[in-house]
Order: structure tokens, then C-alpha cells, then sequence
């Protein structure tokens, strides 16, 4: 590893959170347009960037070979219906006000990728582990009964970006980010189209002008931009710095609702937050001190 790519790593990779974490000012620009027709969108015109993405950078021979995995597009097409349903409650979540629920739901999500690591990979979880994991369920039990319900958009991101990252899991070894996206895209695409065709012919498909189709459209972009930057920079840079920068965007997407756009903090949503940052906090120093003890490998 060059001193030129270790230099770069940080970079690309906060330049790849500070994306995710500055959507939620993206997404308000595309209304009228609802969530269902966004990500519809979204869909379509990241399956292009990515074709057109992977053909610079000739990986164009990855993605046919996923195409014809009929296990590979298996495992992709059930990563496509989770990321789907992901990108339709955040959207859904910015353009309804409640941006604070979405970054708790990314909060959250460390905490439920440990919880699936013990009930899906049957994972022997240290002490501190489960004391974080009770941290973060005492955090849904005081938003429950101090908000009057369930943070559904909170849990709905973190389950489903969780699952999300556990499918990809058994193919990230196997296909690399970017054809591993546009398969997924793919996958998706004949839905997203038939779902943009049908507002059409139903007359409610929404027309700005060509400002706002540019809009749109340019969510391909927004889409694929900060994953190819996070795959560089997840090349460069130790796990451990990865999982720190994590937290970035949420981070952002929690000043952004609070400061931006304006959201109301009542005390059970802070205790609540509090709460889950006291996991957040337990689960690093767990994973700095863990990796501290791990032998280190050299590169060939």
C-alpha cells in the first residue's frame, strides 16, 4: 500500500459519509414527486451510472458474471427488495419532517447488526455487547412510551439496512461493490420502470419541467457517488476507521433535523438518543480494544 493511497483513504471515505449524511437536504428539492416515485427514479438512473461507471473502469465482465449466477442474483435480488424498502422509509421519513427518526435509525443500526450476528450467525457476544444491546433496547422502549408509539421509521431503517448488510455479507467476498450494486439495480429496474409507466399513463406522473427531471435524474448520481468513494476509501483504510466514520452520517442527519429543518426534540427523544449513544460509545471501545488484540497481517 502506497503512501499515496493511505493518504487519500480518509478523504475519500469522510467525503463518502458527509454524502449520506447531507441527503436529507437532496430529497425535498425532487418534490412533488413522492417516495415511491423518487426511488423509483433512483433506481433506474443508478442502474445507468453504474453501467456507465463500470464500463470506465472495465468491470462490466463482474457484473454479467453475477447476472448469470442464478445463486449470486438470488442473494442480490433479496439485497434489492431490503435496500428498496430501506430507500422508501428514509425518503418517505425527509419528506415527512422526521429526519430525526431516520439518523436514529442509523444510530440504531450497529446495535441491531450485533443483535442478527447472534441470532442469524449464531455470534457469542461479549459482556459489553449485551450490555450495548440493552442500552439500545431500553432506548425503543423510552421512545415507545414517551412518543406514543413505536419509532416504526427508526426500526424499519435499522432492520432492513441490518439484513441488508448481512446478505451482502455472503457475496461481498465474491462481487465487488459497484457490480454488486448495479445487479441490484437491475433486479429492481423492471419495477421501478412499470411503477413510473403506470403514473404516466394514469396521468399522475410528476411534470416540473426540465429543471426538475434533471433533478430526478440526477439521483443516480447521489445514489452511486458516495458508495464508489466509500469503496475506495474501505480499500485504503483499517476496519476500525471504517466503523468510526460510520457515525458521520447520522451524526450529520441528526444536526440537519435539528438545526436545518427545525424538528421538535421533546426529553423522551433526547433520553431516548442519549440512551443509544451510551450503546454507540460501548460498542467502539469493544471493537478498539478487540482490535488492538487481533494479530496484525501483513499484505502481500
Amino acid at each position: 500500500m502506497t503512501q499515496q493511497q493511505d493518504r487519500w483513504g480518509l478523504p475519500l471515505g469522510i467525503g463518502a459519509y458527509l454524502l449520506w449524511g447531507g441527503m436529507p437536504l437532496f430529497f425535498p428539492l425532487l418534490e412533488p414527486a413522492g417516495p415511491l416515485e423518487i426511488v423509483a427514479h433512483r433506481i433506474v438512473w443508478s442502474l445507468l451510472f453504474c453501467l456507465v461507471a463500470l464500463t470506465a473502469m472495465r468491470q462490466l465482465g463482474d457484473f454479467r458474471t453475477a447476472l448469470r449466477s442464478p445463486r449470486l442474483l438470488g442473494t442480490f435480488a433479496v439485497a434489492a427488495a431490503l435496500i428498496v424498502v430501506n430507500w422508501v422509509v428514509y425518503v418517505y421519513a425527509v419528506l415527512s419532517d422526521r429526519v430525526l427518526d431516520a439518523a436514529l435509525g442509523y444510530f440504531i443500526n450497529p446495535i441491531v447488526t450485533v443483535l442478527l450476528g447472534v441470532l442469524v450467525l449464531r455470534e457469542r457476544l461479549r459482556p459489553v455487547q449485551w450490555i450495548a444491546i440493552g442500552f439500545g433496547a431500553a432506548s425503543v422502549v423510552v421512545l415507545s412510551t414517551g412518543l406514543g408509539g413505536l419509532p416504526w421509521i427508526s426500526l424499519t431503517l435499522a432492520l432492513s439496512f441490518g439484513l441488508y448488510g448481512l446478505v451482502k455479507n455472503r457475496v461481498g467476498r465474491t462481487v465487488a461493490a459497484l457490480p454488486g450494486l448495479a445487479v441490484e439495480t437491475a433486479v429492481a429496474t423492471p419495477f421501478a420502470l412499470a411503477y413510473l409507466l403506470w403514473l404516466g399513463s394514469a396521468g399522475t406522473f410528476t411534470g416540473e419541467g426540465t429543471g426538475h427531471a434533471l433533478l430526478l435524474m440526477s439521483a443516480g448520481i447521489v445514489t452511486a457517488l458516495p458508495l464508489l468513494l466509500f469503496g475506495a476509501a474501505a480499500r485504503r483504510l483499517p476496519l476500525s476507521v471504517v466503523g468510526m466514520l460510520q457515525y458521520l452520517a447520522p451524526v450529520l442527519q441528526f444536526l440537519v433535523g435539528l438545526l436545518v429543518f427545525g424538528e421538535h426534540m421533546p426529553p423522551a427523544r433526547w433520553a431516548g438518543f442519549a440512551l443509544v449513544w451510551v450503546a454507540l460509545i460501548l460498542l467502539t471501545i469493544d471493537g478498539v480494544r478487540q482490535s488492538r488484540k487481533a494479530p496484525r497481517l501483513g499484505l502481500g
